[in-house]
């Protein structure tokens, strides 16, 4: 067997391997993305999975806790039981379930 045929054997070996792997990854994500929700209110500052809108529209980027456009990723069923203490611009606390929507103000 010559160098050529073998370096090309491997090649095509390691192409599909990837591409099983490949595979399986995209199994496994659509699996996982089916045991989540988005809940919308209940990151804290830094901590957002993503936003519908505004200046935190990437992972990370929300700037206070619990801002109501920011969301992050809970398991199916869990987001409008979790519970949130906000602070309002007078300094006083309420308290606030996650929503399966934005929430405005």
């Amino acid at each position: 067997m010559t160098t050529a045929i073998k370096k090309a054997s491997a090649l095509a070996l390691a192409g599909a391997f990837a591409a099983a792997l490949l595979m399986t990854a995209s199994t496994n994500s659509a699996k996982a993305a089916d045991d989540f929700e988005k809940c919308f209110g209940v990151s804290k500052a830094g901590g957002n999975d993503c936003a519908s809108e505004g200046n935190n529209s990437c992972a990370g980027t929300s700037k206070a806790d619990y801002e109501g456009k920011a969301w992050k990723l809970v398991k199916t069923g869990t987001c409008t039981s979790l519970e949130v203490e906000v602070k309002s611009a007078d300094g006083s606390t309420a308290k606030r379930k996650g929503s399966l929507a934005p929430i405005s103000g």
